[in-house]
């Protein structure tokens, strides 16, 4: 029996863990598989954002200590993370595919050398955030949230990059600054599920290489003996 602990910023992504990930892992041997939100994310008045990487990392240890037949990961953005965590003050001088690997690695490396229950623990970090994901379909996109005549907008921002994780992470520009400029009222938590759903993981991963390399680290413990 193996458990997955995907710790989240929030609701939006503790929603695709638990409706679009779970589902798709309990095909490759997970007997369970749950989203735990972090730090201030559980206060009801502040369902989101995330917290310094060693609230974050206590958390974690503290979970894998109560359960010793759980392994961990994250979901978080990489745009707007604390610079406070490990590695992302430096990672913007870094090529872009580079720069959320990085932050993994260093926070993989910080935690080792906190926690003697690090080899069960693969951090992930969003490129650059989650609606990135959701420009892997457009028209997907539109039409599930009921904005058909938005696709060709959508698409337009798609084509200007060379994969969706590579939208960009400023202020203005941002994958969910995009959309909401293109989608006035665009709720995130609500449509941003409903197009994950329809979009499906088969078609984000065909289009979003970092996000493809977590999953089939997920996937792969079980179909190739792979230790944590």
């Amino acid at each position: 029996m193996t458990r997955l602990l995907v710790h989240v910023e929030g609701q939006t992504e503790e929603t695709f863990v638990n409706e679009v990930l779970a589902p798709h892992l309990y095909n490759f041997g997970y007997t369970s598989v749950g989203a735990r939100l972090l730090g201030n994310s559980r206060m009801r008045s502040r369902r989101g954002g995330i917290s310094d990487w060693h609230i974050v990392r206590r958390e974690i240890d503290r979970h894998l200590a109560e359960d010793g037949g759980a392994i961990a990961t994250t979901f978080v953005d990489y745009y707007a993370l604390p610079e406070q965590w490990p590695g992302r003050q430096h990672a913007p001088t870094l090529p872009i595919d580079a720069r959320a690997a990085h932050v993994q690695e260093q926070v993989a490396a910080d935690f080792a050398a906190f926690s003697d229950r690090y080899q069960r623990f693969e951090p992930f970090v969003v490129l650059h955030e989650f609606e990135a994901l959701l420009f892997s379909d457009c028209q997907v996109f539109g039409e599930s949230i009921g904005h058909a005549n938005k696709i060709e907008q959508l698409q337009m921002v798609r084509d200007a990059f060379l994969c969706p994780e590579h939208i960009n992470d400023s202020p203005q520009t941002a994958p969910s600054k995009r959309v909401a400029a293109i989608i006035p009222g665009y709720e995130k938590v609500i449509f941003g599920n409903v197009a994950a759903l329809s979009i499906g993981l088969d078609a984000m991963r065909l289009q979003c290489p970092h996000l493809e390399d977590w999953l089939s680290r997920l996937e792969g413990k079980f179909l190739h003996g792979m230790e944590w």
